[in-house]
């Protein structure tokens, strides 16, 4: 049994008990289980409130007085402000700049860029606003070595130009302190860096547990919302690759971005899980270099092998968001050695990859399952939508013909099991893109109706309703001859 005045709370979901068992009851986890003190009496009781009229026409009661409901017809239209970020990659995964009053939750694993990407917002925000960097991590004098650092231009010199004004810096862990600064200085932008490093002096956990992050994140909520605040919160990584609670914040925020990357690689991807003020799953594409990181203008042609086609390769137009990508599909299909072929996909899901092979071996018949397969998307993109399928498969059938697709030739197509062709969303979209990165053919499903469109764009399309006839017309030649 749990001591008085404490609980034991799971520290994978939060479900609360008082009394200890090995297993919780909520999640299923074993040993998840820790005590943890409740918060005093005067800090749990609620305040009575006063009668009073109903709040005005924009939804904003005053402090004390009831909140009522109304038709929704008399709530009060608020225009919509959004303050840039100083970066249009970043604005383009918010929906247009942060909104005021909105919490942004950052995540990404250790290194890969967070505290660089938001305290080179923030320097460039200062300029227009005030803004609060809140360190919870590194020291005050470890900060200002990074900013002087991002401030530098080319050769090395730092650049005082004064936007450091508008900047604030509290380095803190301590809840009630950052509160507190937050109603004196009451700026138009605050940064948390990290929400796991701070502390509530009412719970008894330790920092980053489940109970005091959700209970740090609520309370600034609240006053986020109060102030008219838009607030960013830097999330951990956990070792399965979810944002440390784990899910305990993702409904409490507004948005959630992630931020990716290879640590081999100098390219950085910002996508969007989650946002209540513009589109899901939108990406931004920085660069990380030694002054910071750099947005990529046109990300294209990072995902592009600028050598031409070779045999295996494909190309693919991918929709993250609103933004179209070309992508290069890679190939390697090889006799295998074992009873068992290998199957091996990167960027790629290998179900995915396992059922594209199937189809090509029944309706094309291609013994693909006496040979290994290799499978990997250039340049370290995740392409999840069917809309790859007949890129994959295309790639796929090169390599084991050894054969080269003719150049400027994308392929858009999902593949069924029955080895028809399905159409795809923002086709149009997608062959603009590929139009102006030169693009001569473009190989699609049939009933597009888009003809009138590609030739305006300058695209041979070419219509299959199958996957042999679009390999014909992407291949030039028959694969199954």
């Amino acid at each position: 049994m749990a001591r008085p005045g404490s609980s034991f709370v799971c520290q994978a979901c939060g479900a609360r008990t008082r009394q200890f068992f090995g297993r919780c009851a909520g999640c299923g986890g074993w040993n998840t289980l820790v005590e943890q003190s409740e918060p005093s009496g005067d800090s749990r009781r609620r305040r009575p409130v006063a009668a009073g009229p109903a709040p005005g026409a924009d939804g904003a009661g005053a402090p004390g007085r009831p909140r009522r409901s109304e038709p929704i017809q008399a709530v009060g239209d608020r225009p919509l402000q959004r303050l840039a970020s100083g970066y249009g990659e970043l604005d383009r995964v918010l929906g247009g700049g942060l909104v005021p009053g909105s919490l942004v939750l950052l995540g990404g694993d250790p290194g890969i860029g967070k505290s660089t990407l938001l305290l080179q917002s923030a320097r460039a925000m200062a300029a227009k606003a005030v803004v609060l960097y809140v360190s919870a991590e590194e020291s005050a004098q470890q900060v200002k070595l990074r900013w002087r650092r991002l401030a530098e231009d080319g050769s090395g010199v730092p650049a005082e130009d004064g936007k450091g004004e508008g900047l604030r810096l509290l380095a803190e862990t301590d809840l009630e302190l950052v509160l507190q600064e937050l109603e004196t200085l009451r700026p138009e932008v605050a940064i948390i860096d990290s929400i796991q490093a701070l502390h509530d002096a009412e719970l008894g956990s330790a920092p980053g547990s489940v109970s005091q992050v959700r209970e740090c994140a609520a309370a600034l909520q609240r006053i986020a919302k109060r102030q008219h605040t838009a607030l960013v919160l830097v999330g951990h990584v956990t070792k399965e690759g979810m944002l440390a609670g784990p899910k305990v914040l993702e409904h409490l925020v507004d948005a959630v971005l992630t931020f990716e990357g290879d640590r081999f690689a100098s390219h950085r991807l910002l996508r969007a899980a989650k946002n209540r003020f513009g589109a899901t799953h939108e990406l931004g594409v920085f660069e990380m270099r030694g002054a910071g990181l750099v947005e990529v203008s046109n990300p294209s042609e990072l995902f592009l092998a600028g050598d031409g086609p070779s045999p295996g390769t494909a190309t693919i137009v991918a929709c993250e968001g609103t933004r179209p990508l070309l992508v290069e599909i890679q190939a390697l299909v090889s006799p295998t050695s074992y009873a068992s072929p290998r199957r091996t996909a990167t960027g790629i899901g290998t179900n995915r990859l396992h059922q594209i092979l199937a189809v090509l071996e029944k309706h094309m018949g291609l013994p693909l399952s006496r040979f290994d397969c290799y499978l990997a998307v250039a340049g370290g993109l995740e392409v999840e939508e069917p809309a790859a399928d007949l890129g994959v498969a295309a790639a796929v059938v090169a390599s084991y013909r050894d054969l080269t697709l003719p150049a400027g030739t994308v392929l858009l197509g999902e593949l069924g099991l029955g080895g028809q062709l399905r159409p795809v969303g923002q086709l149009e979209l997608r062959l603009q893109e590929a139009a102006r990165l030169g693009f001569a053919r473009a190989v699609v499903p049939r009933g597009s109706a888009l003809g009138p469109v590609a030739a305006g764009l300058g695209l041979q399309l070419l219509e299959a309703a199958t996957v042999a006839e679009a390999l014909v017309a992407g291949l030039g030649v028959n694969p199954a001859d």
